[in-house]
């Protein structure tokens, strides 16, 4: 079933101002209502982007990043104090620890 854009539009201004509420309202960093907000945000912008692409072949100039469930970047916690050099103040990565990322 293809869904009509301009009900896909008006969803989407919708869950914006709903999103804009919820982080107005927010009752501390991890609240849920923000989280649910946001979750119906990306669906309803999903949609929309969808309906434009199928009934317009246009798309909009955003795109959801896909969650990346591990952190493939280096943390400072996971440096030890050898990992630094002393002299210079650079940084310098254990060659296992950074084997470890490739």
């Amino acid at each position: 079933m293809t869904v009509d854009p301009r009900a896909a539009l008006d969803r989407l201004v919708a869950a914006l101002e709903a999103h804009y509420a919820a982080v107005l309202s927010k009752k501390g960093d991890d609240d849920p209502a923000v989280d649910d907000a946001y979750d119906v945000l990306a669906d309803a912008f999903e949609v929309y982007d969808d309906a434009l692409g199928t009934e317009h072949g246009e798309a909009t100039p955003f795109y959801l990043a896909e969650e990346d469930d591990e952190d493939d970047d280096l943390d400072e916690d996971d440096l030890d104090e050898d990992d630094l050099d002393d002299e210079d103040g650079e940084l310098e990565v254990d060659d296992d620890l950074a084997d470890a990322d490739a």
